[in-house]
């Protein structure tokens, strides 16, 4: 695990008079990777660093020699420790830096972004054990969770051409459902939309096929923390999962934040990851001191729904819900990629491990809508009257996300929206 170090200190400020501001995603004590160019141009996109309302172009500091994020991301440990204190100190308030550097930043408003890296494989995950519960006892009511649910991180592989960044807009797809009481299934527009509530893993360094990477090594080879939407369409899903897991249910669009917030950023945020008494322990390869000691992250996350309706009203977005991940995940990071690599699979630089819809224990902390609306039966109210058991066309998702902790600067990991059309 990283330890703190002076990127970390609560003191420390920046010349970035915006990064200093109460409530800044973008602290210094933050600088998460995204890839930019600028708002109406053919640039090409280049790797930049988020600090208060700017981004700042990194190869213009002279600090790296690429625009390939996924090069950055390849680099070991030590390599990245070292750049994100040249960052930090360069950006520090009396830092010699700041004249060069002021004109390597851009106005965030004046960016357009787009996905962090260049993502070659996905793997979704099931690691919310209360949407786990909750999503089985609607289909399985006398068995919610199954055998191996609670020795096993579940997954399946997912579609990386379809992920995008955030302000993505989609069409409602189309596929195959089936009625309860009808003979054959029918073919048409999906009626029960919905958004999932989750985090994205970043792939640092990978590892060579056939050599698993051991739980103590596994966060050597994360780079960082993004909030991921993985849009649902429950009604495809409840007629395809069965016997090989989702499809065209999951495929059709997965939106991200465009911003990476780094494992060492997330240092001060670290709590310890304690099984629930009467749970079996995790078996050894899945298990080691570290992870039990500060193997959970502290992070509170939120969901914002905006109606078209309420769009052309100019009223902003209402909170659906708003949770911990520390409390959700059953299974930490570290363990996602020990076992998703103890049968030999080799990781790339820029792999993505989605956590799986992080929904806490209460009904206020559900991370999909059809945890909220119990399957559709119960509608939930919006502040102007109008009612939702499923997404409609239209309507706008917010997912944001931020750390906070006495003695630490909170950080943000910004927000992904995405609209349905």
């Amino acid at each position: 695990m990283t330890a703190l170090n002076a990127t970390h200190d609560p003191k420390l400020r920046s010349w970035v008079a915006s990064a200093n501001e109460a409530g800044t995603d973008f602290p210094i004590q933050n600088l998460p990777f995204g890839r930019f160019r600028t708002a109406g141009s053919s640039e090409d996109f280049r790797i930049g660093v988020a600090i208060g309302d700017q981004v700042l172009d990194l190869r213009a500091t002279g600090l790296i020699d690429t625009d390939d994020m996924n090069v950055l991301m390849n680099a070991g440990t030590k390599e990245r420790q070292a750049l994100r204190a040249a960052i930090s100190a360069g950006l520090a308030e009396g830092s010699d830096r700041q004249a060069a550097w002021s004109k390597a930043l851009l106005p965030q408003a004046r960016a357009e972004m787009t996905v962090p890296c260049r993502i070659g494989d996905y793997t979704d995950f099931y690691t919310g054990i209360h949407h786990a519960t909750t999503i089985g006892k609607l289909f399985r009511p006398d068995q919610p969770l199954m055998p191996n649910y609670k020795w096993v991180p579940i997954g399946y592989h997912g579609r990386a051409s379809s992920i995008g960044v955030s302000g993505q807009v989609f069409k409602r797809p189309n596929g195959q459902t089936k009625a309860p009481d009808a003979a054959e299934p029918t073919f048409g527009p999906s009626k029960r939309l919905d958004y999932e509530l989750e985090l994205g893993f970043f792939i640092g360094r990978g590892n060579v096929q056939g050599e698993p990477i051991a739980i103590a090594d596994a966060e050597e080879h994360l780079f960082g923390v993004t909030l991921l939407n993985d849009w649902s369409a429950r009604d495809l899903q409840a007629w395809e999962y069965q016997p090989l897991g989702p499809f065209l249910s999951k495929n059709f669009a997965s939106t991200l934040s465009p911003w990476l917030v780094t494992m060492e950023a997330l240092a001060p945020f670290r709590s310890k990851f304690e099984r629930p008494a009467g749970d079996p322990q995790p078996l050894p390869y899945l298990d080691s001191a570290a992870n039990r000691e500060s193997g959970a992250l502290d992070i509170t996350v939120e969901v914002l729904l905006q109606t078209a309706k309420m769009r052309a009203e100019g009223v902003a977005p209402v909170r659906l819900t708003r949770g911990s991940v520390a409390e959700a995940a059953y299974w930490t990071a570290a363990q996602l990629v020990a076992h998703h690599t103890v049968n030999g699979c080799n990781l790339q630089p820029g792999d993505m491990l989605g956590s799986g819809t992080l929904s806490g224990p209460k009904p206020d902390e559900a991370g999909s809508l059809i945890e909220l609306t119990q399957g559709g039966k119960q509608p939930i109210t919006l502040p102007n009257g109008e009612k939702r058991t499923f997404l409609e066309d239209g309507d706008t998702l917010v997912i944001r996300g931020y750390c906070e902790r006495l003695g630490a600067v909170r950080i943000g990991l910004g927000e992904v929206s995405g609209t349905v059309v």
